[in-house]
């Protein structure tokens, strides 16, 4: 799944408009690697989904 970054926080290392790749969704939060090379879980209201599909890598945790 793709998703595009929406929100604007100074604290976190993502990029307002930019597209991101999840990696996993881990008790609904996103998996995503951001742009200082680290993935880190991100929650779903900051962003807009704009390819989704499944994958294999997708792993839901509940």
């Amino acid at each position: 799944m793709k998703v595009r970054y929406i929100a604007h926080l100074d604290d976190i290392d993502l990029t307002e408009g930019a597209i991101y790749k999840v990696l996993s969704i881990e008790k609904n939060w996103y998996r995503i690697v951001d742009d200082s090379d680290d993935d880190y879980l991100y929650p779903p209201d900051l962003f807009k989904v704009v390819e989704d599909y499944l994958c294999q890598k997708i792993v839901v945790s509940y």
